[in-house]
């Protein structure tokens, strides 16, 4: 039996194919290959659909977090608080700009960010470490937007800003805010994996600040002042491309439909799974998840073994992520040790994301969920 695409890019691409063509031929022809009139178009629409007065996009979500710290002046003895479970490019960027990653626990049930933790955090930063807080970069992790007014609250009480890294959580809806605008600056991703993905990298950043927008502007084209031969700071080369920018045109167009589908998707996952495995993902009340990623949680003593059959069956798994970020290599020097963050640590040893795309069938998720019943019953019974 054929495998299953764990995330089905083809299906979206034959699906909008004529448009496609047609965009990526337009930006082709047109010899506009670098900040091409279609990246402003889309800088605008992409404003409009999250509500925010201003977007920059950027070559990648890494660097669209990136120019929010350079933008902030971000630099040595600064303490930047972000969640251990996560990608790794959410504390890269800090420490790229010199900056001191403070690691902080998650939610056990929704995966982001858990304010106490931060809390503890922010105060040993100030009291122990010596440290000045600059920042919180929370995660949308997997597409479910993190708890806004609480991470607000202590933003406030310390003068933190926070800078919402939503490269999981385009599309996501937080009290009827959209992601990308629930902190100072936002940032997304459009990875192709990504729930709104080009056909290679992209990022952008979200603000109502004006001011802000435009040293970031600057700063993703080196430095630029009045022309391209004028620097008025450091920066980086971090421009999207035109092809890049037409074919998000395209996709944001079809994104309200493709997020309606999601929540399908995750819908029939709920329904066919809850009771039936230790955890499943969950949404509280007043959010919408735009569902990166669908996390289960399995007994960590058999999720090897069940990700190795569920392949025997042709069915893709993933886990993200396997190693938290306070025992990563890199960052060793900070002293992490394994039992510093509990919470973050269990979730990665037990968590299994399943296939997850707009356009997965019912009959495909059928066979996800049949090969996940059995793989879980023959390891248990080993």
């Amino acid at each position: 039996m054929d495998s299953l695409p764990f995330i089905d890019l083809r299906a979206q691409w034959e699906k909008h194919e004529p448009a496609l063509k047609e965009a990526l031929l337009g930006a082709a022809v047109s010899g506009k290959y670098i900040l091409g009139p279609q990246v402003r178009e889309l800088e605008e629409a992409l404003a409009e659909y999250v509500g925010a007065l201003e977007c920059v996009s950027c070559a990648n979500g890494t660097d669209a977090l990136t120019l929010a710290l350079l933008a902030w002046d971000v630099g040595p003895g600064d303490a930047i608080f972000c969640p251990t479970f996560t990608f790794f490019s959410t504390a890269e960027a800090a420490a790229l700009r010199g900056a001191r990653p403070v690691f902080v626990d998650i939610n056990p049930v929704t995966f982001n960010i858990d304010p106490n933790s931060l809390a503890e955090k922010i105060l040993w930063a100030k009291e122990e470490a010596g440290l000045r807080p600059r920042a919180i970069i929370p995660v949308d992790l997997f597409g479910l937007p993190y708890d806004y007014e609480a991470v607000a609250r202590l933003a406030e009480k310390h003068g933190l800003v926070i800078l919402e890294d939503a490269a999981q959580g385009f599309g996501g809806i937080y009290g009827g805010k959209k992601a990308c605008t629930l902190g100072h600056v936002g940032i997304t991703s459009f990875f192709p994996a990504k729930p709104m993905g080009c056909y290679g990298d992209g990022g952008a950043v979200f603000t109502d600040n004006v001011d802000l927008a435009d040293v970031i502007r600057s700063s993703r084209a080196h430095g630029a002042g009045g022309h391209r031969y004028e620097h008025v700071r450091l920066g980086l080369n971090s421009r999207l491309d035109t092809l890049q920018a037409a074919v998000l045109l395209v996709k944001l167009s079809a994104f309200p439909e493709e997020l309606d589908l999601r929540q399908e998707v995750a819908l029939r996952y709920e329904r066919a799974l809850v009771g039936m495995v230790p955890s499943c993902p969950a949404v509280p009340g007043g959010r919408l998840s735009s569902w990166a990623q669908y996390t289960i949680r399995v007994p960590a003593v058999h999720r090897e073994a069940i990700m190795a059959h569920m392949k025997d069956l042709g069915v893709p798994t993933a886990i993200y992520y396997p190693k938290c970020l306070h025992l990563q290599p890199v960052f060793a020097a900070l002293g992490g040790r394994v039992g510093d963050l509990p919470v973050a640590e269990r979730a990665s040893a037990e968590v299994l994301s399943l296939p997850m795309h707009p356009y997965l069938t019912e009959s495909d998720q059928d066979r996800i969920v049949s090969a996940l019943f059995e793989a879980m019953d023959r390891a248990a019974k080993g």
